[in-house]
């Protein structure tokens, strides 16, 4: 078995909306059936129990070795404790060739697993052995390493319950909420809105203590210190015992509290060196450690926070019984769990000393013994959630610390008898304030029950009914994709929206081109979905980009599909059939939101049959008001859209909209076919977004079909007297349509100039010039730069065999290179004459034919 290749789909795809790997794999005839391999499964099964199952439910089909690899790649993830459900393999027209996908949360876990799961089964195939331990706990540290952290991961859960989309900026815990101008972003514990200067001001304890003192809020008297000497002054200037702590520490490092000798302050002086040059001692508040969560101007969660200690029993040793609390599985080595293994290391042991304790000595029965100064979780501590007992001037006490610092996410530590009366009633002190506090304290406590702080920094985030998504347009088909994002986001932009755009020829911000060549693709997607001044989005959904990555998004408000033709790059990726194409477009149409619209194209079955595949509302488009789907549509009440006397009709129930195609230049006065064709699914498509009818008759009349604004999508030109048509279309069906449209046009005689793309079937090639041949007098055929895997002449003499027997084409040539096919078009036209120019290098051809214009 070789796997070929490897893809991420970071979002919905051909198979399933769940994230996936999927790989190419090739088994030889002896691996495409297991049962042909003896004691295979029983060897698989020894090294793996708990592999799910092989066979398929209900299928007597031989399993294939690409199946193990499935199952074994999603198994070895279940067990390793990752949220993983969704898996497949299928067979391709190749003999010994299959797809194979397996769901994923975090990307490099799911390609590690899939690396495991081939070495299980090369270990079973060849009787060798495979450490299963190892390898789940390979893939539980690589989890651990990727994922979002306790705090960031409850925000995105808080967040993805209130259905706003998401994406991670960063391997670190940078997370984007929500889309374009609707935007916010989180880094850990910290919103976009957080004030560097408080961030900056709550590093500085000194500082801090000054602003508090200020606000009224009581903290404990100290100063900075120079050295060991200065220190054992300031802690006799406040009177013992005291705390020394770096001047700008976090996570509780390099802290000493409950300091009462000279001795005592020079280790404590030194350990906070090993942290930070500026060192701070302040008066010692005896009582319990307090945290309390402020989120924006409220307090929403406290915790009393406890040392690590341990009890004795009179039996074990101290250091026995530290690996005795450790052995709790709810203890772990990061933040992964609700509680974070006692560290037994030199702080502990200078601990015990001043307990008259050593590593070895057995504690007496029911004797405490602390092992850390500060109760931080990170170092082994406990929290007991204490929100409900929170008195109101403590918790305004708080408040008032966040908000005299600058913080919208604080949190306050607080050291005093207890949270029932009002700090100033038992001399306790806020001791510290935190910028990108730890919420696991929190949201897992040791003891008591968990707080929902992801949602509460969410809903600070977002007002109630927001969810940050701003207006995502999906625009899919064989042809007319192009032209159709363009008046789709003229529409929007003419309502006022700041509009993205994504097509075959760049990306766009407000009509600006940001990036160019082909954009179709989900990088370029979510490149807009990032911008901060879009308002709506409107992308170009080529079939490549969802095969290699699926969408950039996880739903869209309105999808259109605008038609399913034969010729579109089939053959290429096992998309092999028309119907194979259909269900790779429709993946737009699955993922259209519940309250979005589906605009699909009723005169196409293959399209109109998507219908059945949408989770919102879907809007039928044709020119034929008596077709059966676009008469049954219109019976039901539901949006249509419909040509009827020279007018675009957009009707629900007994409301009408009427747009005479006059006054849509695009379409020349209608009679440009698949021009109509695209102007009625950009109104449904603006209608779906609820653009209103005022914005989208302006948006019509102001739509040129120029080579500025929609560049190869039939732009005419005056050459001498003889008319020009600039098209990008490269397809049969784009072909027929371009003909149709030539037909509607006056002309003494007809050229065309054609090249053909490398990347289609052969009888795909040919069927273009088999229907030019019925429409034009005189062909040239041109062989482009890029033939895309073809020798020299094979694509050429493809369009060459579909001229054979040609009924009107009198005259045939063949020419290498765009330019000079164009010039020698150019050259022998006559005033009244029509040549339609197929462009290969759009950008380039077209700047070619305006020179040759500007030099008529």
């Amino acid at each position: 078995m070789e796997v070929i290749r490897t893809r991420a789909l970071r979002g919905p795809n051909l198979w399933s909306h769940h994230t996936a790997v999927e790989v190419i794999v090739s088994c030889p005839p002896e691996e495409q059936s297991i049962a042909t391999l003896p004691g295979f499964e029983q060897r698989l099964h020894a090294r793996f129990p708990a592999i799910g199952a092989l066979h398929t439910t209900g299928h007597t089909d031989a399993v294939p070795l690409a199946r193990v690899l499935e199952v074994a790649a999603l198994s070895l993830q279940a067990q390793a404790g990752c949220p993983v459900t969704f898996s497949r393999t299928t067979a391709t027209l190749e003999d010994g060739i299959y797809q194979t996908v397996v769901e994923y949360s975090e990307e490099a876990v799911g390609r590690l697993a899939l690396t495991l799961a081939h070495n299980l089964i090369n270990a079973a195939l060849a009787d060798t052995p495979f450490d299963l331990t190892g390898a789940l706990n390979e893939l539980r540290d690589l989890d651990e390493d990727v994922r979002l952290g306790p705090s960031t991961g409850a925000i995105v859960s808080a967040a993805v319950a209130r259905d706003i989309p998401i994406r991670r900026l960063t391997e670190g815990s940078m997370v984007m909420f929500g889309w374009g101008s609707r935007q916010r972003r989180i880094q850990a514990a910290e919103m976009d809105s957080t004030s560097a200067i408080g961030e900056s001001i709550a590093q500085d304890k000194e500082l801090t203590k000054k602003l508090l003192h200020a606000a009224g809020v009581p903290v404990p008297i100290g100063r900075s210190v120079e050295d060991a000497e200065d220190a054992w002054a300031a802690a006799l200037e406040i009177g013992l015992p005291v705390v020394v702590k770096p001047k700008d520490g976090n996570q509780g490092k390099g802290v000493t509290v409950n300091v009462m000798s000279k001795e005592h302050l020079e280790k404590a002086f030194h350990t906070a060196r090993e942290f930070r040059d500026d060192i701070m001692v302040e008066r010692y508040l005896p009582g319990h450690d307090y945290r309390l969560l402020v989120i924006g101007n409220k307090l929403v969660a406290a915790a009393r926070r406890d040392p690590p200690q341990v009890v004795g029993d009179g039996v074990h040793t101290v250091r026995e019984l530290v690996s005795i609390v450790n052995a709790d599985p709810r203890r772990g080595s990061g933040h992964s769990t609700s509680l974070t293994k006692i560290r037994f290391d030199d702080i502990a042991l200078a601990r015990l000393a001043l307990q008259d304790l050593e590593a070895d000595s057995i504690p007496a029965k029911g004797q405490r013994v602390i092992l850390r100064n500060n109760a931080n979780l990170s170092t082994g501590g406990t929290a007991t959630d204490v929100t409900d007992d929170v008195h109101p001037e403590v918790a305004a006490r708080a408040v008032e610390a966040a908000q005299m610092i600058g913080l919208d996410i604080c949190g306050v530590d607080v050291v005093c008898d207890g949270v029932l009366q009002p700090i100033e009633n038992q001399r306790g002190g806020v001791v510290e304030v935190n910028a990108a506090p730890g919420l696991r304290m929190h949201i897992a406590p040791s003891f008591g029950k968990g707080r929902a702080v992801g949602e509460a920094i969410v809903n600070t985030m977002f007002a109630p009914g927001e969810n940050g998504r701003i207006p995502v347009v999906a625009v899919t088909g064989t042809n007319g994709k192009t032209t159709t994002v363009r008046l789709i986001a003229h529409l929007l932009t003419a309502s006022g929206l700041r509009t993205g755009m994504t097509n075959t020829d760049g990306v766009y911000i407000e009509g600006r081109q940001t990036d160019s060549g082909d954009c179709s693709g989900p990088r370029s997607a979510r490149n807009v979905l990032l911008h901060p001044d879009v308002d709506a989005a409107v992308f170009e959904t080529a079939r490549g980009g969802v095969l290699r990555e699926g969408l950039a998004f996880d739903r869209c408000q309105v999808a259109v599909v605008t038609n399913i033709g034969s010729g579109d790059h089939l053959g290429l990726n096992y998309i092999t059939t028309v119907e194979d194409l259909a269900v790779l477009k429709r993946v737009i149409v699955q993922n259209v939101s519940e309250s979005g619209f589906a605009v699909l194209n009723a005169i196409d079955p293959i399209v109109a049959g998507m219908a059945a595949n949408c989770r919102g509302k879907v809007i039928f488009f044709g020119a034929e008001r008596g077709h059966p789907v676009i008469a049954t549509h219109l019976a039901q009440g539901c949006r249509t859209v419909y040509v009827e006397d020279g007018h675009l009709v957009a009707a629900e129930g007994k409301h009408l909209q009427r747009i005479a195609l006059s006054e849509v230049p695009i379409t020349r006065n209608g009679t440009i076919g698949f021009q109509v064709e695209n102007v009625m699914a950009s109104v449904a498509a603006a209608w779906g977004v609820g653009i209103s009818w005022d914005a989208i008759r302006l948006g019509l009349k102001t739509f040129a079909n120029d080579s500025d604004n929609a560049p190869g999508r039939f732009n005419v030109f005056d050459y001498k007297g003889a008319t020009l048509i600039a098209d990008y279309g490269h397809n049969p069906d784009a072909i027929l349509a371009l003909v149709q449209a030539v037909e509607t046009m006056p002309a003494k005689r007809r050229a065309v100039v054609i090249s053909g793309a490398g990347d289609r079937r052969d009888q795909d090639i040919t069927q273009q010039t088999q229907i030019l041949g019925r429409a034009f007098d005189d062909v040239i055929l041109y062989e482009d730069a890029c033939q895309r895997g073809r020798v020299d002449g094979e694509v050429v003499g493809l369009l060459r065999s579909g001229l054979n027997g040609a009924p009107r084409t009198s005259h045939i040539q063949e020419i290498y290179g765009e330019f000079l096919a164009i010039d020698t078009a150019l050259g022998r036209l006559q005033e009244g004459d029509l040549c339609l120019i197929l462009v290969d290098q759009v950008e380039e051809a077209l700047a070619h034919i305006a020179k040759r214009i500007a030099e008529a």
